[in-house]
């Protein structure tokens, strides 16, 4: 006898339920607090709803579910004695500090028009940003070269942003720090950016010629771009030396969207099990029920 519509769809539900229960979604218990294999870097605030407000707490919260990796956009905001005690409790929990922003332009095409005045301002960003690093530990620090200007041909826009990087690469490179440039995507949340590809941020690194001068592949804003997560990473990889993560739509957490993270996590680990993943991304749900999924979600992926 054929089934009824309405046993198909019983079944199906009882399927999508086993699947998701074995993923650890629907699972609101801590998971597994064994050390993550690779380098996934939370943020501030993502489990203060375990761990409270106070950052110490966070760090040590973060470390005892196995991450051993952080990252903060606003470290620069901290006062110099701030940074100095995060970075000490880092090191005290073996949490191995990512990026920070050293210079992130949104309004005028600073990078893209150059000039001396601008570089002689980049390289005291530059040298602000190293004692930032020196303060917490890090290595890593973001650079955003800013919009793009409508009233100059691009490859002298271009030729400008590299000479900027390379005033700023010359001070990285003597402290033994590494600026790492974010293309972001123009279609949903950076529209009028002069960097928005993988393969145009290739070809600046390779111009700039440093070691202190790479790409932070951000694969939230590159799925949009231009998707090809991963032969972009394998095409690009001696210039890549750092990434984030975050699912499309919604940049949230993985498993939330149309991206194959534990594929891609997998592909990363084959090439190096050193690099970091940022987790510059929110949360699908709120409470602490959204933190043990969030959780959950890096359990699965990491699990290859």
């Amino acid at each position: 006898m054929n089934p009824s519509r309405r046993d198909v769809l019983k079944a199906s539900a009882t399927m999508a339920t086993g699947l998701v229960t074995g993923m650890g979604l629907a699972d609101t218990t801590m998971p597994n607090q064994t050390r993550f294999k690779l380098k996934y870097a939370p943020h501030f605030g993502m489990f203060e709803n375990h761990a409270g407000k106070d950052p110490f707490d966070q760090l040590k919260f973060a470390a005892d579910q196995g991450f051993h990796a952080w990252e903060d956009n606003g470290m620069m905001g901290n006062s110099p004695d701030m940074q100095e005690k995060l970075g000490q409790k880092m090191r005290d929990l073996k949490i191995e500090m990512g990026v920070f922003v050293a210079d992130a332009e949104w309004g005028k095409p600073v990078y893209a028009l150059g000039g001396e005045e601008t570089r002689a301002n980049l390289k005291k960003k530059a040298q602000d940003a190293v004692a930032c690093a020196q303060r917490v530990g890090a290595k890593y620090m973001t650079v955003v070269p800013g919009p793009y200007d409508l009233r100059l041909a691009w490859d002298y826009q271009t030729a400008n942003v590299i000479d900027c990087l390379k005033t700023m690469a010359d001070v990285f490179q003597d402290a033994y720090c590494v600026m790492v440039l974010e293309p972001l995507n123009p279609y949903r949340d950076h529209p009028g950016m002069f960097l928005s590809k993988i393969p145009q941020a290739y070809q600046i690194c390779k111009a700039v010629n440093s070691p202190a001068c790479k790409i932070l592949f951000d694969m939230y804003h590159q799925q949009i771009t231009e998707g090809n997560i991963i032969p972009n990473i394998d095409l690009a990889w001696s210039e890549v030396a750092y990434f984030q993560a975050g699912d499309n739509p919604g940049r949230q957490e993985p498993l939330t969207g149309e991206m194959n993270y534990r594929n891609i996590f997998k592909h990363i680990s084959n090439k190096s099990q050193d690099v970091i993943i940022g987790m510059e991304h929110g949360k699908s749900q709120g409470g602490k029920e959204g933190e043990v999924k969030l959780i959950n979600a890096y359990r699965w992926c990491d699990d290859f």
